[in-house]
Formats: structure tokens, sequence, C-alpha cells
């Protein structure tokens, strides 16, 4: 059984609505929160990223064991959002479009299923106070 690990991130205030973040690994990820300007992602759409991430590692993994090729892949998700404060999402959409070859529907599916039940961290996180509902799409080569 792994150990706790503990992460340390850290946020610097760059400024006019602007910060950088430094991952635990040392990366450097610009934050805004002005909508306007648009000039880094939000806390939120980072939070879509790191859902869509998460689990499209977790899938990839897990058809590359069951032998399937796996050329083409992306994972679009969507947020919905209440209406007031805090702006929570309520809901998140998760699709996946896969391309590539010995795909199979029921493979595809126990992967999104063991991704977002056993092993995405992201979802585990999000827990049952958020909506996570995943939908799937075989694209012929």
């Amino acid at each position: 059984m792994e150990k706790n690990k503990n992460s340390h991130a850290v946020i610097h205030y760059a400024g006019n609505e602007l910060f950088v973040g430094i991952t635990p690994s040392g990366h450097a990820q610009a934050i805004e929160t002005n909508g306007e300007r648009a000039s880094a992602a939000t806390p939120m759409e980072l939070l879509l990223l790191a859902l869509g991430g998460c689990t499209a590692v977790d899938v990839v993994s897990i058809l590359e064991k069951k032998r399937a090729e796996v050329k083409d892949y992306r994972v679009e998700v969507r947020g919905q959002r209440h209406g007031e404060h805090p702006r929570r999402f309520t809901r998140m959409e998760v699709h996946h479009v896969l391309r590539g070859g010995r795909l199979r529907e029921r493979d595809v599916r126990q992967a999104i299923e063991l991704s977002e039940t056993k092993y995405c961290s992201v979802a585990a996180t999000l827990g049952p106070g958020v909506e996570i509902a995943s939908t799937f799409e075989i694209v012929d080569e």
C-alpha cells in the first residue's frame, strides 16, 4: 500500500489579476481571473483540464494493456456551474473520441469506467459533490 504523498504547490501574485503557479514538480503555469483579457487559464478551466488529463492517461494505459492501438484520442470536458457563489461545478461531462486499431466498444467502456471509479484521483477528489457523466465514440479508420 502506498504511503500518503504530500504535494506542495506555490502560487505567486504577479499583479493585475495574474498569478504564476509552480507545481510540486517545478513547472510554471500562468493563471488568471480576468476573463476579458483571457491570457491564461482560470482555476476552474484548469480543473476541467485536470479531469480530462487524468482520465485520458488511465484510458490509454488500460487500452494499451488490452493491446488496442490508440492512434488518435481526445477528451472533451464540459462543466456546468452553480449559478450562485461559490460557483462550483455541479456536473462535468467527459466525452472521449478515439481512433485506432482493435478498439472494441466493450474495452473502451470498461477503461473509462475503471478510470472514473478506481484510478483517476481527480475524479475521486471531486467526489460525490460533482456528477461526472462520460460518453465516448470510436471513429473508424
